[in-house]
């Protein structure tokens, strides 16, 4: 089957696939987003342990599929790999570090004994949910703005500034999209909350009406981030490649064009933020599922922002530096045998995808409710 298929084939395909998995992992950082709004929404220890315990039913999710997003991006990519992760290592490995806070704090926040303190693990999570999730923002926009490396004629990566990746927040277009980001999460993990906790009983009521409402104040705050950055990138130039001479030079409207060469991607775009509206919308009324209409649309924006990268003659890693040091999924992609292979293993991936979507319902066959907060007695609910 896989044998069949062009080295050019092959790479367009591994290209949809990551692309696919990368709108997952934007989807599933409703943890981190439900994560940030712990402390603006609960108001005691009982409603802070319902959103933690709720969450932490999800979280691995979002680790795994983000694990799994960088390990196929090293087995389809490796130059990508080596060029962003060995070169803009500073910036990885804080987000990495946000990470680390956040499996240690679902792990030890109630503990008994614990040294640092339930509040000093709820900070840690914050921390994982807006810096964590900023910091991704602004190294996915830079597929679109570039990054300052060199490649020498062995491929060895030559970062030309001192932060290493970090540098790229100094652009307000990149932080437009990390922002974007933090408030969508945010949004969405309001939206997960509210299908996710049973709110019968009168003491969480409350609790309900602060999630609904945190929903239409993300969503508002995200709005201003998301028409600046999609405004920049329709008038911006952009990285465009020369299909006869593999030459990268800078285009006027390049990712407009881009559009306008894919309409099927500009439809997933258009529908995708539609269904992030309409989600917020019913969520912020009384419904439980706006969390699937936004969540969908989700993953519709971001998929169509991955093609919108890579596809089209365009490097969906640029270089500001040297742009013929950009990456194609042409000039950055493994051998046609490892694309193959891999191919014939990515077949295994509709079975992990039942797997995840399987034990989801498992755990959300019955809403979480306050009996499952273990510091929370009934004497204090009645």
């Amino acid at each position: 089957m896989f044998e069949n298929l062009t080295l050019p084939q092959l790479q367009q395909l591994w290209w949809i696939i990551i692309s696919l998995i990368g709108a997952l992992f934007v989807f599933l950082t409703f943890v981190q987003g439900g994560q940030s709004l712990l402390n603006s929404v609960a108001r005691n220890d009982m409603e802070k342990s319902l959103i933690v315990n709720s969450l932490g039913r999800k979280w691995e999710f979002t680790f795994t599929t983000f694990v799994l997003f960088s390990g196929a991006l090293f087995a389809a990519f490796p130059l990508f790999y080596a060029t962003s992760f060995g070169g803009a290592y500073w910036v990885w490995i804080t987000i990495l570090f946000t990470f680390v806070l956040q499996a240690v704090s679902f792990e030890f926040r109630k503990k008994p004994g614990n040294l640092l303190g339930a509040r000093t693990y709820e900070m840690f999570l914050f921390v994982n949910g807006t810096i964590g999730i900023l910091l991704i923002g602004i190294t996915l926009a830079t597929f679109f703005s570039g990054s300052s490396f060199q490649l020498d004629d062995y491929n060895h990566v030559l970062w030309q500034h001192p932060l290493r990746g970090l540098e790229a927040a100094m652009s307000f277009f990149n932080v437009a999209l990390g922002l974007f980001l933090v408030f969508l999460a945010r949004m969405l993990g309001a939206l997960y909350l509210i299908n996710n906790i049973d709110f019968r009983l009168h003491i969480v009521k409350d609790l309900e009406k602060r999630l609904r409402t945190a929903v239409s104040a993300n969503l508002a705050a995200s709005i201003p981030f998301l028409l600046y950055f999609m405004v920049s990138l329709t008038a911006r130039e952009g990285f465009a490649v020369n299909p006869e001479t593999g030459k990268v030079l800078l285009e006027s409207g390049k990712y407009l064009q881009n559009l306008l060469a894919m309409p099927a991607v500009a439809a997933m775009l258009a529908v995708g933020l539609l269904l992030v509206l309409l989600g917020a919308v019913i969520g912020r009324l009384t419904s439980t599922a706006g969390i699937w209409y936004s969540g969908l649309g989700t993953v519709l924006v971001a998929f169509g922002l991955f093609l919108t990268a890579g596809f089209n003659n365009t490097p969906f890693y640029p270089s500001s530096f040297d742009l013929n040091s950009s990456l194609t999924i042409h000039n950055g992609s493994s051998s046609r045998y490892t694309l193959t292979a891999m191919g014939y293993i990515a077949l295994g991936v509709p079975f992990v995808l039942a797997y995840i979507a399987y034990f989801w319902h498992i755990m959300d066959r019955e809403k979480i409710s306050t009996g499952e907060v273990s510091d929370f007695t009934a004497k204090e609910i009645y």
